[in-house]
């Protein structure tokens, strides 16, 4: 800008100079051309006098020499100017400066020929003879007879001259001066003119640096200032626009960081255009290490990249389910889709989904069906089995006929406490039971709890033991919490052989650590260990699933459901509380559940 207001600067001075110039060149030669016509008009009514006081002789030029020398001579006196005699045909009859027999025919000199044309001429010559300029003026003297004699007077224009050199040097004084001011004057109005362009123009980079808060600061209301003002129009919107966007981007990119599928888009050179977190996660690689290059630099399993590949080339959507190793064993669902932008080809985009979860539960569905089949046709075969016998004629052998039925009865039994307990699971799962919570006493709760089951604990000669300091409360249902006691006192006694024992320990705790008597708590631990088989550790993962048996045979054989664990996990859940298990196989195993204290 510094540059333009230079440029701007030197032509206004190149203008003004010239024009000054031209005016001081214009007022230099008017002032001489009108000087030379007043001394032109003075000299021919001088010479109009001369001719008028003097007679005007004929002759041969001999004899006029001497005439004509006198009187030139004798005027040069009175009018201070060089007078020069001429006849028709130029030869010089009188000269007051020169002898007229050595100079030579004046008929060709400019303003004679010029007098014989109009009357008067003029013309300027330089004098050898004193190194001067001079100015000629001859005159006819008779404008009827073209062949008259001439009178010529000359001037020196030494004063004119002069004159016309100090009008020049006061030109030039006037011109420098004028110079100096306009330097002044245009660096100013540069400066007036320029320094908003400057302020434009800095406001035009910050905007173009995406700084749209800039603006211009308007002080007139000419074309810059209605410029400034279009400048700011020009910035609101730009700022309302991209604060638009940036909204657009954030809401987008938290929609994209937040969602539970992974979303990748490639463009169609198969570059990476997109990559969200879950996506991330799902494929175990970073966006800023792939993001804007190639797929295959991915470096993923091959049924991946190969989909991708098909995508770009068939430009098609397509869907595959893969299973994932790394970096974790999963079940993917990929779906590839298209994009057009204008019904031309922009790339695909990539949703994978993880559906190894669903999966689970499809196969834990299934196998749910299959185990509730399997445990309701045993009973029922049994059954019938037996009353099949009864009917062909066993009824008629008394003995025979109590044992089959007290069978019946058994199967029957177990058959109702399993349509029980899936219906129970159901409604838990279903989250269809609501709960009471109410402040529960745990020694004293447990307490009856365990004499509850002191018959069967009784009849396999176990002891059932409690370690819990009094007064220690929790928010519970009292009714599903003695269903979770009761269920797990149930496990530990049925798979605890004869003369083992079983200890529930209720501790309270605050965040990790047990705490003294007196102290604050807000969780309470409930600890349920047996002396039994134990539960290997390839089986402590689904032990909290339905129908799930570590010893299938055995757990039959004890009248177990399969369901018990599963029930107890969720009514833990819906007390928001958890449930873990740690187990050695010929040890025993210790069931502990965490419950906040208040609900």
């Amino acid at each position: 800008m510094n540059s333009f207001r230079t440029r701007l600067t030197i032509i206004m001075i190149t203008l003004i100079g010239l024009s000054v110039l031209a005016a001081g060149l214009f007022m230099g030669k008017t002032f001489k051309n009108n000087h030379l016509d007043a001394l032109q008009d003075n000299m021919v009514r001088e010479m109009r006098i001369i001719l008028d006081q003097m007679e005007w002789r004929d002759g041969t030029p001999e004899e006029l020499y001497g005439y004509y020398t006198q009187e030139a001579q004798r005027l040069k006196k009175i009018t201070d100017s060089r007078v020069t005699f001429i006849n028709g045909s130029g030869v010089v009859l009188g000269d007051s400066d020169h002898d007229p027999e050595t100079m030579d025919n004046h008929l060709q000199r400019a303003e004679v020929q010029e007098a014989e044309k109009s009357g008067v001429g003029r013309s300027i010559r330089r004098s050898d003879t004193i190194d001067q300029n001079l100015l000629y003026v001859a005159m006819l003297v008779d404008p009827k007879q073209p062949d008259a004699g001439i009178i010529r007077l000359s001037l020196s224009l030494k004063e004119v001259d002069e004159s016309i050199t100090r009008i020049w040097t006061t030109l030039l004084v006037g011109l420098l001066i004028l110079f100096v001011v306009a330097v002044f004057i245009s660096f100013r109005v540069a400066r007036g003119l320029t320094r908003p362009l400057e302020q434009i123009t800095r406001v035009s980079k910050r905007i173009k640096n995406l700084d749209y808060r800039a603006r211009v600061s308007v002080k007139g209301h000419d074309e810059i200032g209605e410029l400034g003002l279009a400048i700011n129009a020009m910035a609101d919107g730009l700022q309302v626009q991209m604060e638009r966007i940036h909204q657009n981007e954030s809401q987008l990119a938290s929609v994209l960081d937040n969602m539970i599928d992974g979303v990748m888009m490639i463009d169609r050179d198969g570059s990476i255009v997109l990559m969200n977190r879950c996506a991330e996660e799902m494929l175990g690689i970073s966006s800023k290490e792939l993001v804007g290059r190639h797929y295959l630099e991915a470096k993923q399993q091959y049924e991946l990249l190969q989909i991708i590949q098909d995508g770009l080339e068939r430009k098609e959507h397509l869907r595959e389910e893969i299973t994932f190793y790394f970096p974790e064993e999963r079940l993917l669902d990929l779906n590839l889709v298209p994009i057009f932008q204008d019904e031309e080809f922009g790339g695909v985009l990539l949703v994978l989904q993880d559906v190894s979860a669903i999966r689970r539960l499809e196969r834990m569905r299934s196998e749910f069906v299959a185990n509730v089949s399997h445990e309701l046709k045993t009973p029922i075969t049994a059954v019938k089995g037996f009353a099949e016998t009864l009917l062909g004629g066993a009824v008629d052998d008394p003995e025979t006929a109590r044992s089959f039925l007290q069978i019946i009865f058994d199967e029957s039994d177990r058959l109702n406490r399993l349509i029980g307990d899936i219906l129970e699971l159901s409604k838990i799962e279903s989250r269809r039971i609501p709960l009471q919570f109410s402040p529960v006493e745990l020694s004293s709760f447990i307490d009856k709890s365990i004499k509850l089951m002191s018959a069967e604990a009784a009849r396999k000669h176990i002891v059932v033991s409690l370690k819990a300091e009094p007064g220690i409360y929790a928010e519970a249902d009292e009714d599903r919490l003695r269903q979770i006691i009761m269920n797990l006192l149930a496990n530990g006694i049925s798979y605890t052989p004869e003369g083992g024992h079983v200890t529930i320990v209720v501790r309270p705790v605050a965040g990790t650590r047990y705490v003294s008597d007196g102290e604050d708590y807000d969780h309470i631990r409930i600890s349920i260990s047996d002396s039994g088989i134990g539960i290997p550790k390839k089986d402590l993962p689904r032990i909290f699933e339905r129908f799930y048996r570590v010893d299938k045979a055995r757990s039959r054989g004890s009248g177990g459901t399969g369901l018990g664990l599963s029930i107890v996990k969720h009514l833990v859940e819906l007390h928001k509380g958890s449930i873990t298990v740690e187990s050695t196989v010929g040890v025993g195993s210790t069931f502990t559940i965490v419950l906040p204290v208040l609900q």
